[in-house]
């Protein structure tokens, strides 16, 4: 608070003493901790002090050290020690005893004596008196030990973030945090299961506990926040069984959902398709199998799509109808099928998806047959991994019409036919790996003027000399050319 604002006390027959609240109060700190004034007064001149001081005068004065102690005692939050509430305090503190090792000094300023609370590390606090704590940001400072429920006595709490630490115990009860709108636990070493009193917490929008050691199934309690949760990671934990089958529309404000590195299993849940504004799904790593819902296609916000890693059949076009589905959702950036039981030919529908779509993964499945030109149609793509499947066939007609790619994976496939010219026209590719095929012929002049990086031929039936363009590739870290029938040197 700057500027110039004057109380002005005037007595009977006395000249006036103006209070001005200086600049010099003013502080760099947090933006959120507003100051409170602080008067210094502004006397007349000798002459006027020198004139005797008749009753009423008396009177005044008194009222003005009266008025100076008063300014003098609201003073800044920053410059006292004088802890307006005992509850946040002692909270705090109990906390920092729950800490055993702070090896970065994260804390070395939480006492009472030379720091009001709301200037300790980590610690806001709310603008106006008594200054209660509003957040709690202790992010990625290596702190071990527990965490002391006492937080929960942080009643104006909205932000708590102690993630990236090497916290233990079991996840503690944080039920009076009526106000918690963001809770981030992830990166520690919880155990145990989530409490149900996490479903307590009615303003709470984000929850990020991934990266513990949580156990147990899907928290049903979280159902209890449908009208505030938005942002669940829950990822790289221990907890398993199904997922409940109505878990999209209890939740339908949800936008990202982490669910990946557990053990849960079953079939997605149909309903998630009614989670209308997820933009983010991430279900990869677990034990998931059936089908893969065509509900999906009803998100139209959805950005990323992964569910590598599991269970997945799809056997014949009714299987695969998810990907007509998909073709719905304009916004789609990634998505990532591999490593699941995905079998047949790759559908023509594949053309179709988003034409922003720039991370496709396929590898690891059963897939058979001819790659569809159709795909060819997703020039947008800058990651295309179609690695150990059974494909086969030429890549010729679709693969230079994609020329903003920077990774292709073709390798372990049964790829035939020579490796097209036109692969020269992905002039931003610095990782080519068409290793394990039976590509034959020539090997093309072009891709010597590509800034590979790193570039897999072996294991085909490539012949003839090595290009003399191979002698430009000068970010070249890694060349596999062995198993074919090549001669000549790299100059």
């Amino acid at each position: 608070m700057r500027g110039c604002c004057k109380c002005v006390f005037k007595s009977l027959g006395q000249p006036s003493i103006q209070f001005k609240l200086h600049s010099s109060h003013t502080t760099t700190g947090k933006p959120t901790q507003k100051l409170l004034p602080r008067c210094t007064a502004v006397l007349p001149d000798r002459a006027e002090v020198m004139r005797p001081l008749k009753q009423p005068a008396k009177l005044a004065m008194l009222l003005l050290l009266t008025l100076l102690l008063l300014c003098n005692g609201v003073g800044n939050v920053h410059g006292k020690t004088i802890h307006e509430n005992s509850i946040d305090l002692q909270a705090l503190l109990a906390f920092k005893q729950s800490i055993t090792n702070d090896p970065l000094g994260a804390l070395s300023n939480w006492n009472t004596t030379t720091h009001h609370l709301c200037r300790w590390n980590g610690v806001t606090c709310t603008t106006t008196p008594p200054f209660r704590v509003s957040s709690l940001n202790l992010t990625n400072q290596n702190l071990q030990g527990q965490i002391s429920p006492s937080l929960g006595n942080l009643t104006f709490l909205n932000m708590l973030d102690l993630s990236y630490n090497g916290l233990i115990g079991n996840f503690p009860i944080l039920n009076n945090l009526q106000n918690l709108s963001y809770l981030d636990f992830s990166s520690n070493h919880l155990e145990g299961s989530i409490p149900h009193e996490i479903g307590q917490l009615p303003k709470l929008q984000t929850l990020f506990i991934g990266e513990n050691d949580l156990s147990g199934e899907f928290p049903h309690a979280i159902f209890n926040l449908s009208g505030s949760l938005q942002f669940l990671a829950l990822e790289h934990n221990m907890l398993a069984k199904a997922l409940p089958f109505n878990i999209g529309d209890l939740l339908p404000n949800l936008i990202q959902l982490f669910l990946s590195g557990n053990s849960f299993d079953g079939a997605i849940p149909a309903s998630l398709g009614n989670a209308v504004g997820l933009q983010l799904i991430d279900l990869s790593t677990n034990y998931f199998s059936g089908k893969i819902p065509a509900s999906f296609g009803n998100l139209s916000n959805l950005r990323i799509l992964s569910l590598e890693l599991n269970y997945f059949e799809a056997r014949d076009n009714s299987d695969w109808g998810f990907l007509n589905a998909l073709g719905n959702c304009p916004s789609l950036n990634t998505l990532t099928l591999s490593y699941n039981y995905l079998q047949g030919s790759i559908p023509q529908s594949i053309g179709n998806l988003s034409p922003g779509l720039q991370f496709l993964s396929l590898a690891g499945n059963n897939l058979s047959g001819q790659v569809p030109q159709s795909i060819g149609k997703l020039s947008a793509l800058t990651s295309l991994a179609l690695h150990m499947n059974q494909l086969n066939g030429t890549i010729d007609g679709w693969i230079g019409n994609l020329k903003n790619l920077q990774l292709l994976s073709l390798h372990s496939n049964s790829f035939t036919g020579p490796i097209p010219s036109s692969i020269g026209n992905l002039t931003y590719l610095t990782y080519l790996y068409m290793s394990d095929n039976k590509f034959e012929g020539l090997i093309p002049t072009s891709i010597g003027n590509l800034p590979l990086i790193k570039l897999d031929l072996g294991y085909n039936n490539l012949q003839g000399y090595i290009p003399p363009s191979f002698g430009n590739l000068r970010d070249l870290t890694h060349l596999k050319i062995s198993n074919n029938n090549l001669q000549g040197d790299i100059l």
